[in-house]
């Protein structure tokens, strides 16, 4: 058995005050926890990792499963790491969570999102793991957003002691998928809330009681060094170079071990899962449920919940232990295909069954043509007409949420309103059910009396009492129809032939409903406006969507049932403040000015070791009708820790406004240590419009 004496000397840093603390968790899997412990790359950067042991893992190795986050190991995310490396480490697994560079307790900068040296760092950090006494030698990967990224991005690189990943929420394309852009249209809630976020977690002070009394020197490094990320990923608007470093479809047979990839159909992240699918050689599986942008745990809603640490260890256990579990003996793919609910703006648990698929693209699928005809969705085509329709900036404040977290108002409500500033094209009802699995693709002949001009397209299920309830929907900038790499600005008044792929769903429209497609050429704040107010026109006809039906099979009754839900015991916490959520939405009728204002708190906890944590956020924004360059949008994010005599505070502010030619974009940063302002810097940005 490994001693705690004995631990705490093995971790012992070069430079250390004292022995490092290891803490036993006691009960059914008793495991140890070391909190901080240094692990050296060859550049004399330590990066800073906390260690979930089994207690006799030195008699007798175990395999490691990493996780490598920015998001701070010791306070932010410690809770929920808790949940599932304690379980791993109770069930045969040294768990890892590894502070990034520059970020949480680990030394350096952290100056952009998967950048290569993290990537290298990410490869030395894995050999050490692998040459530790209490690793048998076999290391996998799981995360989930940055993490799933990084997990693919290391997978790439072919350490060798890496010999699967779970990836979830994540992408194999850094601009198709990912917080900043979708179909070359400016995400913008997505990219300002998250960028926000990211300046707070690249700027946060590392723990004193981790690294000693050179905290704020540490600190201080970081805040001198940061630069707006926003700035950067505002200033690559096309598919250059910038976003094909780290998008692992650039080169899919990089990859060579073992890969799990998860979805949710209210998660941003869900067609990487079936492009993965498509384009892997590797050993692969996927798993697509109705969940939001967390583990399909206990915290995760909508449910429902599944056994998914057991499901990732059957997975591990056949990849890292060479144990006969017949995961890889299972279908490809397994989804869940949901039953319609009517339209609300939170869904707890969202009815349906599990189907599957042996392989994808399957041949199982089927495709069913709907043209858009005069205002109808039928089978067969009518008569060639055009239809015309004159944007409105309003279209699109019931979208919900890019990426849902599973909180109020995350889901879209009734479209109806939203179907009401659109061009809508709605079916018969349907005389047998659809099952609608995969990704809908609306080929449209469009013109635009605009050069620059973008189109939204939505997928609605009608319900017989009228309801309009979101299926799936898609972006695409116009100025991208051949290319996101090289756009070309349209020809006011030219007719061109144009195909917007929607976001992969997995959703039963069932008999006596009815299908809608509805068209907008805005569709703010998801994307920012075109510069001119813009009249699309429509040609029906010829224009028609194409749906991916699957069928039951006995593949689908076939399916193991998953495990109940389990986690490890969580850290104890104390409530302090309770977490709110605020949302106020104004429209003024004269002015045509629509705004929403937005403010939320996680609320105030104290960890176990006295530390207090506090983080909370605003945004608003706003545009008048008919003034597309009047669109604003603001945020701001605050972060607070205190332990004792120790107080720091971080409050990070964006905001972006643009004209004919140029984005605007302000940006602050500000820190305190105690009630002293110790850092307080302000940057401007002008970014020309790239076809955007």
């Amino acid at each position: 058995m490994l001693s705690r004496d004995a631990l705490a000397h093995a971790a012992r840093p070069p430079r250390v005050l004292g022995p490092l603390p290891v803490t036993v968790v006691e009960g059914p899997g008793a495991f140890l926890r070391l909190d901080h412990v240094p692990v050296p790359l060859g550049d004399g950067t330590r990066l800073a990792a906390r260690i979930w042991l089994p207690e006799d893992a030195e008699a007798h190795p175990v395999p490691a499963i990493l996780e490598y986050l920015p998001y701070r190991k010791n306070d932010l995310f410690a809770v929920n790491d808790e949940a599932r490396f304690g379980y791993f480490a109770a069930h045969g697994y040294a768990g890892i969570r590894l502070d990034i560079r520059g970020s949480g307790d680990s030394e350096g900068l952290l100056t952009d999102e998967y950048v290569l040296q993290e990537q290298d760092d990410a490869l030395e950090a894995i050999a050490w793991i692998a040459q530790q006494p209490w690793c048998s030698g076999a290391v996998g990967m799981i995360g989930k957003s940055w993490g799933g990224f990084n997990g693919l991005q290391i997978a790439a690189r072919r350490p060798p002691a890496l010999k699967a990943i779970v990836t979830a929420y994540s992408t194999d394309d850094r601009y198709a998928d990912d917080a900043h852009y979708m179909g070359g249209c400016l995400l913008t809630g997505e990219m300002f809330e998250w960028g926000t976020t990211m300046h707070t977690v690249a700027t946060l002070p590392p723990d004193p009681n981790s690294v000693g009394g050179v905290w704020k020197e540490m600190w201080r490094e970081r805040l001198e060094g940061f630069h707006p990320q926003i700035q950067t990923w505002l200033s690559h608007q096309r598919r250059d170079a910038y976003w094909k470093h780290g998008s692992v479809n650039e080169d899919f047979g990089a990859i060579t071990c073992a890969v799990y990839a998860i979805g949710g159909w209210c998660d941003g992240y869900r067609d990487p899962v079936l492009r993965l699918m498509e384009g892997l050689s590797a050993p692969k599986k996927a798993l697509i449920g109705p969940w939001s942008h967390q583990f399909a745990m206990d915290e995760c809603e909508p449910g429902p919940h599944i056994g998914f640490l057991q499901e990732c260890m059957r997975f591990f256990a056949h990849w890292l232990k060479g144990e006969p579990t017949g995961t890889m003996d299972e279908p490809m793919l397994r989804a869940w295909m949901q039953e319609p609910v009517l339209p609300a703006t939170h869904h707890a648990v969202r009815p349906g069954r599990w189907v599957a698929e042996a392989s994808w693209p399957s041949p199982a699928i089927s495709q069913r043509r709907q043209y858009l005809n005069d205002g109808s969705l039928s089978d067969d085509s009518g008569p060639i007409r055009t239809l015309s329709w004159r944007g409105s900036q309003a279209a699109g404040l019931d979208a919900g949420a890019w990426c849902a977290f599973g909180r109020p108002l995350d889901s879209p409500p009734d479209q109806r309103e939203e179907d009401g500033l659109s061009l809508c094209f709605t079916s018969d009802p349907l005389a047998d059910d659809l099952e609608i699995l995969g990704q809908p693709v609306a080929h449209l002949v469009v013109s635009s009396d605009r050069p620059q001009a973008l189109v939204a397209v939505r997928l609605c299920d009608v319900f017989e009492t009228g309801e309009s309830s979101l299926i799936t929907r898609g972006l695409l900038n116009l100025a991208h129809r051949e290319s996101h790499e090289h756009p070309e600005a349209l020809v006011p008044g030219e007719v061109v032939n144009v195909s917007v792929v929607l976001q992969a769903t997995g959703q039963v429209v069932p008999a006596g409903h009815r299908l809608r497609v509805a068209i907008s050429p805005t569709y703010f704040p998801w994307a920012w406006p075109s510069p001119e107010v813009v009249t699309l026109a429509v040609v029906c006809g010829l224009s028609f969507v194409d749906l991916p039906l699957h069928t039951p099979a006995q593949l689908d009754d076939s399916l193991r049932p998953f495990e109940r839900a389990e986690t490890a015991p969580k850290i104890a916490t104390e409530l302090l403040t309770n977490p709110s959520f605020e949302q106020v939405s104004t429209k003024h009728p004269l002015t045509g000015v629509v705004e929403v204002h937005r403010r939320s708190s996680d609320g105030r906890v104290r960890l176990p070791d006295g530390l207090e944590m506090s983080e909370g956020g605003s945004f608003s924004h706003s545009v008048a009708e008919g003034d597309p360059l009047s669109a604003r949008f603001w945020t701001q994010r605050n972060v607070e820790f205190k332990r004792g005599a120790w107080e720091t505070r971080l409050v990070a502010e964006n905001e972006l406004r643009s004209d004919l030619s140029y984005f605007h974009l302000e940006s602050k940063l500000r820190a305190f240590d105690g009630e002293d302002c110790f850092f307080d810097r302000s940057w401007s940005f002008e970014i020309p419009r790239d076809f955007l």
